[in-house]
């Protein structure tokens, strides 16, 4: 489904990404795992089209992806960033639609991930930057999937997490997994990554 072909990427001398090659299959999950500074962030946004390798390509479907980030999103490859990233001035549910800008359907698709995230639904109302950590990561997650992706990119999902929340953000995980939607998970936590 995506193959990343000896991609590396530089910050001016600093290499943070050196020939990496990979091949994410349809349906599955994939974990890469590494301390902070190994390149990971930097090799999602990569693939995201957030930064322009200096070597390599990634192809999707067996066509060399257009690496800019509406391009990459309109291809069915969606990104969850590290650190989230909401909008916190905006509603959850305002996020959602912004989410989804390219979904057709983004009304139904909204009660759609309000079923699958409860906790979104009884706070559609509230500002973003209110809710917790792990309610933020959620929301994060299910705006994400307002795009409709094939290819999920899950960066650190559990980062700064309560176990008990992590281990619901993995059992998230799952079952978008279970939707048919492949994801390349990035995380420090090797143990919760590896039982995914």
């Amino acid at each position: 489904m995506m193959k990343v072909e000896n991609l590396s990427f530089s910050y001016g001398k600093i290499q943070a990404i050196r020939g990496v090659s990979f091949e994410l299959k349809e349906g599955e999950i994939m974990a890469i795992v590494g301390a902070n500074g190994a390149g990971k962030s930097s090799l999602m946004k990569c693939i995201a089209g957030l930064l322009k390798p200096g070597e390599g390509t990634v192809c999707y479907d067996g066509k060399k992806l257009e690496l800019t980030p509406h391009r990459v999103v309109e291809q069915g490859i969606c990104l969850v960033p590290e650190g989230r990233w909401i909008f916190p001035n905006l509603s959850v549910e305002e996020n959602l639609l912004l989410g989804g800008y390219t979904n057709k359907n983004r009304a139904r698709d909204v009660e759609r991930y309000y079923e699958m995230f409860p906790r979104l639904k009884e706070r559609k109302r509230q500002r973003a930057g209110t809710m917790s950590g792990g309610e933020q990561q959620m929301l994060a997650i299910a705006r994400g999937l307002m795009s409709n992706p094939k290819v999920l990119l899950l960066d650190e999902p559990s980062l700064g997490l309560a176990p008990l929340i992590v281990n619901d953000i993995m059992s998230i995980i799952r079952s978008i997994n279970k939707e048919g939607i492949s994801v390349l998970l990035v995380e420090q936590n090797a143990r919760k990554a590896l039982a995914i």
